[in-house]
């Protein structure tokens, strides 16, 4: 069952505000994940709602969905703006496809801002979902990632940081501000990749801030 988050408004939020892409996907867990972390949310429905944010969330869900609806909602141009400008940025999943730099099966376009080539449900279908134990120098020893029609990350350019394997495969890595993971850290209560995310926002809270 999908956790409910906790509703705080703009004006009464204390911290600092992530925006939480909201066309498609689980963006209601990644909500929640973010509020429990002690984060103020904003759902970013239109260029309008990215005003004032400090960071950004692209969450799971159908990167093909998402592409159309970010066209519709005139959101394509204000959304590569604001994963370009250096803010801390996490995704997952469908998100993490949208932030790649090279998409294949099949091939399509995206923000490009993440040196990594993805496969899009590189994993097989939901008959091949599930949770898996990752391997990692810097989380703690169990950390589990949980796998949802996964995309797999085939090649990562040298200046991005693999913070996380499923075996032998990247599935969590960085770019100076961008946070990218293949599985879904949002359907674990207190999952350290967010808490890594919620600690980048806090320090580089006064850096950063989308325009309207």
């Amino acid at each position: 069952m999908s956790a409910t988050p906790v509703v705080v408004s703009d004006v009464d939020a204390v911290g600092p505000l992530t925006g939480v892409l909201a066309l498609q996907g689980d963006f209601a867990e990644h909500e929640a994940a973010l509020q429990r972390a002690q984060l103020p949310t904003r759902q970013i429905r239109s260029p309008l709602d990215l005003a004032g944010i400090k960071a950004l969330v692209l969450p799971g869900g159908e990167s093909t969905t998402m592409l159309r609806l970010l066209d519709i909602e005139g959101l394509w141009e204000p959304m590569s703006h604001a994963v370009h400008s250096g803010m801390p940025v996490f995704a997952t999943c469908a998100g993490m496809i949208l932030l790649a730099e090279r998409v294949e099966n099949p091939v399509q376009r995206s923000f490009g801002v993440l040196p990594i080539t993805v496969v899009r449900n590189g994993y097989g279908r939901q008959l091949h979902s599930g949770t898996f134990l990752l391997r990692s120098e810097i989380l703690p020893t169990g950390t589990t990632g949980t796998f949802i029609r996964a995309p797999r990350i085939t090649h990562t350019g040298p200046e991005c940081e693999v913070l996380a394997f499923r075996g032998d495969d990247p599935v969590l890595v960085q770019k100076g501000n961008v946070l990218a993971a293949c599985f879904h850290p949002e359907l674990v209560f207190s999952h350290v990749v967010i808490a890594r995310f919620a600690a980048m926002v806090r320090e580089q809270a006064d850096c950063f801030t989308a325009a309207g």
